[in-house]
């Protein structure tokens, strides 16, 4: 479990085959690795992932073809990636509870500044977009973001200069793809509501 705040950006370093799937490398900038043991879970631009191997500040990742299906960002050497450890639970929750599953893809439909901010507009799979509500949480590229208004699956959101600064969201620009995952929350709702009138909860 995470909580959508960025601790630093690495660098995809080396990308190679495995099987139906690939081996990441990634550098992971100022990521505090002492207390990352083999096993853990990190999550990359909200992709959580499991560390295999550590040396110094590199790590490596075997990534399933089933997750390159359903992502994006993690094929290309060079990228920059968003990187959260997973919470201890003594953590502060200082965005909302994100699981690293990643719902849907997004596509930027704007991303221009506005003062001394930047809007954010992405456009949402149909499949979850019924699921972002207006000043509701979202996950974008890992990141826990609250969405300003709603205008069918198109949705916005505010960026702070700290938030451009600190994470990979900066790279963004209209025709971008992004990882969205939807507010845990809303999965709970929508299949206690389907139970409550009858709808078979296997097929919610």
């Amino acid at each position: 479990m995470f909580s959508g705040i960025v601790a630093a950006v690495g660098r995809i370093e080396h990308v190679e085959p495995l099987g139906d799937g690939l081996r990441l490398t990634v550098e992971v900038g100022n990521l505090d690795l002492g207390d990352v043991a083999i096993g853990d879970s990190i999550a990359n631009s909200g992709v959580c992932l499991t560390v295999i191997e550590r040396t110094g500040q590199r790590v490596r990742f075997d990534v399933s073809r089933e997750t390159l299906n359903c992502t994006v960002g993690l094929e290309h050497v060079g990228s920059a990636v968003n990187l959260e450890k997973a919470l201890a639970l003594s953590d502060r929750l200082g965005g909302h509870l994100v699981t690293g599953h990643v719902d849907g893809i997004g596509e930027v439909v704007k991303f221009v500044p506005v003062a001394e901010s930047f809007e954010l507009v992405v456009r949402a799979p149909e499949s979850i977009a019924g699921y972002i509500a207006r000043k509701g949480s979202v996950t974008v590229n890992g990141v826990s973001l609250t969405v300003n208004q709603v205008d069918g699956r198109d949705f916005s959101i505010n960026l702070i200069p700290h938030t451009i600064e600190a994470t990979n969201l900066k790279h963004l620009e209209a025709g971008s793809t992004v990882n969205l995952e939807i507010d845990l929350i809303a999965r709970y709702v929508e299949r206690m509501v389907a139970w409550r009138t009858g709808q078979d909860p296997a097929q919610v």
